[in-house]
């Protein structure tokens, strides 16, 4: 009853806020930087400003004038988690008396389907969706709404989840058309075998983890149409990963900044990707990579004694923790089916560790925590959408009452 009162709370605060609220990387919002105009063309400039609210330890953004709004893959999040509730109360009676009936969690289902639909990014080949904010990194520049392969990815999951459920045809129709975004949006990235998917249709950067969500996409949506051109780029773009896995198991982050990144969370997305490519393609040829890849996680992101769920592998309890991770972690276990006594049990004690620390009375929880400071600053995102997200799927998977 422990973690589900704790994801009353969040579910609480979330639907009271309406799903609403700011980002780590939404500096470039604000009323007052918009106002000045020799900041706003600077891309030096525009990268101070986003790093420079996402690392201060008190929120800028009330004074700044950032409003607060819907995040597509946040809202993407929510809905999965919502699609999990329902399963979790249609087969355990018992939880309808927390989380509300079916007609209610179906409801909210919709209502969140729908308000995805109206959030895509237009003039593209197929549905897809980007983030409300410009953002500037230190390897290029994404303009308001530019749908990536990472938000589009996590949108389609959650709309094919909805169509299960509500059989709503427009969700299903509007899903499977991002298979053209992917196909004829996004820029390839040639390798010996297969080629990688760029993040973003205006960059051409092979981010590895981003690469595998358009394969994850493709395959979804293969089992559907069973259209055997997705079924084949899906194909190709993994094999170009998975050539580039290390002997260990770890996978390097991208072309650019190869071993010098490996963390949890994206580790995770990797993971969860090959395992649903090898599901819905009914193609094991990535199994030893999956089987690799997963032991090296699962010995190398957590610490078992205490719970904690750690950003980097070779991060220690002093260093930033990041809830995405714990989040993240959930699913990948359900993703690669590999519940058993040992990983319920470090799910269980990851997630006591977040809410110990980590949540405020209110029901959100913190972004982040180095050392013994943490970042209090309350994001509707990262990390309460992904502690949504990661919780549903545990309760959907362990909580019997």
């Amino acid at each position: 009853m422990y973690i589900i009162s704790s994801f009353k709370e969040l579910k609480k605060f979330c639907e009271a806020e309406q799903f609403k609220g700011w980002d780590p990387y939404d500096g470039l919002n604000s009323k007052v930087f918009q106002f000045l105009p020799f900041f706003k063309n600077s891309a030096l400039c525009r990268l101070v400003v986003i790093q420079g609210f996402k690392r201060c330890p008190f929120n800028l953004r009330r004074i700044a004038m950032v409003p607060k709004q819907h995040n597509a893959k946040g809202i993407g999040l929510f809905l999965s988690g919502y699609c999990n509730l329902y399963h979790a109360v249609k087969n355990n009676a018992g939880l309808g008396k927390e989380f509300g009936t079916l007609k209610d969690i179906e409801k909210q289902i919709n209502e969140l389907a729908e308000l995805l639909i109206s959030m895509q990014s237009k003039g593209y080949s197929g549905a897809c969706w980007g983030y409300t904010f410009d953002w500037q990194s230190k390897a290029f520049f994404l303009p308001i709404n530019t749908p990536t392969v990472v938000a589009t990815s996590f949108v389609v999951e959650a709309l094919l989840s909805a169509y299960e459920i509500t059989r709503n045809k427009q969700y299903l129709d509007t899903a499977l058309s991002s298979a053209g975004f992917i196909l004829n949006n996004l820029n390839r990235i040639e390798k010996t075998n297969g080629f990688m998917f760029s993040y973003s249709p205006l960059d051409n950067r092979a981010v590895y983890n981003a690469t595998l969500l358009g394969t994850k996409t493709l395959a979804l949506i293969y089992k559907y149409t069973r259209n055997e051109e997705y079924k084949n780029a899906a194909r190709a773009s993994a094999q170009a990963v998975c050539d580039e896995q290390n002997a260990d198991g770890s996978f390097p982050h991208s072309d650019q900044v190869r071993n010098k990144w490996r963390d949890s969370f994206h580790t995770g997305f990797k993971l969860e990707s090959l395992a649903i490519y090898q599901q819905m393609c009914d193609d094991t040829s990535f199994a030893e990579n999956i089987e690799k890849g997963y032991k090296y996680w699962i010995e190398n992101y957590f610490i078992p004694e205490t719970g904690l769920a750690k950003y980097y592998d070779n991060s220690t309890e002093n260093d930033t923790v990041d809830l995405h991770c714990v989040a993240q972690a959930i699913p990948t276990i359900h993703k690669l089916k590999k519940y058993d006594e040992y990983t319920t049990a470090l799910m269980a004690k990851c997630l006591k560790w977040a809410i110990d620390n980590m949540q405020d009375k209110k029901g959100y929880f913190y972004f982040q925590r180095t050392g013994r400071s943490v970042n209090k600053t309350c994001y509707m995102r990262w990390p309460n959408a992904w502690m949504f997200y990661g919780m549903s799927y545990y309760i959907n998977n362990t909580v019997e009452l």
